[in-house]
């Protein structure tokens, strides 16, 4: 587990492996959220990347008959 240190200004520096496994890019928003104790970063994509991710999906489900 890697460690970071809180800069004065509040920043953290995101270590390469994890930039470099998540394909990270400068400028790039990247959303915080507090879970409990903890604060997850999560990277916002365009939504262009969000593209096909569910092909195949199977979107036979029982509906109730007002959302049909």
């Amino acid at each position: 587990m890697t460690q970071v240190t809180l800069s004065p200004k509040y920043q953290v520096v995101i270590p390469l492996e994890i930039r470099t496994a998540l394909r990270l890019k400068p400028g790039q928003k990247i959303q915080a959220i507090r879970v409990g104790g903890c604060i997850e970063l999560i990277p916002l994509k365009p939504m262009r990347e969000y593209r096909g991710f569910a092909k195949g999906i199977d979107t036979t489900v029982d509906r109730e008959p007002d959302r049909l």
